[in-house]
């Protein structure tokens, strides 16, 4: 009788290993991740739904800034910063509105540092601001920079309000310009040729590669004119102590120091946003006030995607935009713009 050369024990217990199918593993995994998915959609559909419903008499939040906070007058502090452009546009117009329909609004300062933006979004701030001027005293703020847009917008204070400066502020470049490229010369060398099918000889007259005609020039030099003027006669309208020809001959496009716009009468006063705030308070005639400024309610996008939101088309755009604004510094390295250690 053969014998076994490794006899296993009678009562030997035995492991089973169940090794899990691959794709019912996979399949599994999808199924929670679908159910996650949409459990995460519902959640941000009912956040998104309170937030409409909790803030339908008004999306304008306020903040207290200064003064009194158990004052019942206010006054609202409006902020208009960077490149005048949509989709900040209709939030300002949003707080221009609010302030003029609330009776404990007082009085508003517009606090300014921008460049400027596109004329018919700087017309329709403007246009909303002198809606307000002829209810309640406006004053403005000028930071760093209140030029061209910046500047036109400022006039919606009307001839009531007035204008403070900081000593650093560059205001003024009164003007309209159309950004334009001429790329003719790279399209030549790269074997390009323009050969649009259009409809007219004017359709497409903005082309980079392609000269522009004499016909297109003095068609888009008259549109440029058209809102040329209409920025001198906003100013003249708005700064009594300047007329249309005093206004015209500052219009050459110039930024002008904070002294220098005074000295043209573009400002009336060098001095801080506290200093404007102090002198709207006592032309009002409050004893206690309290200074407020505006604010949209964060959106549920800001509060998933945080400081990602930058990357929004609109904000990259403007980014661009402000990349070419001049900026003065009183700084010293031998690093272009090198952050501060500590």
């Amino acid at each position: 009788m053969t014998e076994s050369a490794n006899p296993q024990p009678a009562n030997t217990p035995q492991v089973i290993v169940n090794v899990p199918d691959p794709h019912k593993s996979t399949w599994k995994w999808r199924l929670l991740m679908f159910v996650l998915f949409i459990s995460i959609m519902v959640n941000l559909q009912l956040v998104t739904l309170t937030s409409t419903l909790s803030s339908e008499s008004s999306s304008v939040q306020e903040s207290h800034h200064s003064g009194n906070e158990d004052a019942n007058a206010k006054i609202v502090r409006i902020e208009v910063t960077g490149t005048i452009m949509a989709p900040f546009t209709e939030k300002t117009i949003e707080f221009i509105k609010e302030a003029t329909k609330q009776d404990d609004v007082k009085g508003v300062l517009l606090v300014v540092d921008s460049p400027g933006g596109l004329v018919t979004d700087s017309h329709q701030i403007y246009h909303e601001l002198k809606k307000l001027s002829e209810k309640k005293p406006v004053y403005v703020a000028m930071k760093d920079m209140a030029a061209s847009g910046g500047y036109y917008i400022s006039m919606g204070i009307g001839t009531k309000g007035k204008i403070y400066a900081e000593p650093t502020t560059w205001t003024g470049s009164i003007g309209v310009i159309l950004p334009r490229y001429n790329a003719t010369e790279m399209a030549q060398k790269l074997g390009v040729e323009p050969d649009p099918i259009r409809t007219g000889p004017l359709k497409g007259s903005l082309s980079p590669f392609r000269d522009m005609t004499e016909q297109e020039m003095t068609v888009w030099t008259e549109i440029i004119d058209d809102s040329f003027d209409r920025f001198l006669t906003v100013i003249a309208d708005n700064r009594k102590i300047l007329d249309i020809e005093q206004v015209r001959d500052l219009a050459t496009g110039q930024v002008y120091t904070s002294k220098q716009a005074f000295d043209n009468g573009l400002v009336d006063v060098i001095g801080f946003e506290e200093d404007a705030i102090a002198a709207l308070q006592k032309e009002l005639g409050l004893k206690a006030v309290n200074v407020v400024t505006y604010s949209g309610p964060p959106t549920i996008y800001d509060v998933l995607m945080g400081s990602a939101k930058a990357s929004a088309p609109e904000q990259q755009w403007r980014s661009i935009m402000e990349m070419t604004v001049p900026k003065a510094m009183y700084y010293c390295s031998w690093l272009p713009l090198s952050p501060t250690t500590r």
